[in-house]
């Protein structure tokens, strides 16, 4: 049986997953401008991947840290990034080998960021509903690091997410050295909530295909 526990420490702050059996491999995975580490796709999400073996830390990124509600202010993506960098080393103090940073929208634009700013960190990135441009404003891409991600990464992306269709999705990951995986969600919009399948299994063998 899993065991699920606060986490706290050093700047950071979350749940806990620990496996049944410890398999050295491990997943950060943050949440988006308007949730927190509760968010329902986190949640579900961190439960799956423990189940097959990871140790999950659901971490809140340091704007949520310092309020229960409202965005984040774009002075404050830096110490966003570093809180992520935080959760990772902790996760690794607990004898994790491999890590995958993930995240859901806002926070999953951080951890490439993080990524293309410090590639020897993590080993993957699995990103739910990346924000690939402000609804409506197709010209403001948010792709500026992609050519410096140099690791394996997985977008979950709904098929009519407001933020950026899949074929502009498709598009701006062309820009990525490493080819990246990309696991479509009919029906779905930024919140994925409209998916016609359960994520969890698609998501756990885009993972090995990974090595993840």
């Amino acid at each position: 049986m899993t065991r699920i526990e606060p986490f706290a420490g050093e700047g950071v702050s979350g749940m806990l997953h620990h496996a049944d059996s410890a398999t050295g491999r491990g997943v950060v995975l943050t949440h988006g401008a308007g949730g927190d580490c509760n968010a329902p796709l986190l949640v579900a999400m961190s439960s799956a991947l423990c189940a097959a073996g990871f140790t999950v830390l659901r971490c809140d990124l340091p704007f949520r840290q310092r309020r229960p509600r409202g965005p984040p202010s774009p002075s404050s993506a830096a110490a966003d990034r570093d809180g992520l960098r935080r959760a990772v080393t902790a996760v690794r103090r607990l004898g994790v080998q491999q890590i995958i940073l993930g995240g859901q929208s806002y926070g999953g634009r951080q951890a490439t960021m993080l990524a293309a700013e410090t590639p020897e960190l993590i080993d993957a990135l699995l990103l739910f509903s990346y924000p690939l441009h402000p609804p409506g404003k197709p010209e403001r891409l948010r792709t500026e690091h992609f050519p410096r991600l140099r690791l394996p990464c997985i977008f979950v992306h709904g098929s009519v997410d407001p933020f950026g269709s899949l074929t502009e999705l498709r598009a701006a990951v062309s820009l990525i050295p490493v080819a990246p995986e990309i696991i479509p969600v009919e029906g779905a919009g930024h919140d994925l909530k409209r998916g016609r399948f359960d994520l969890a299994p698609v998501v756990l063998a885009a993972m090995a295909r990974i090595g993840g």
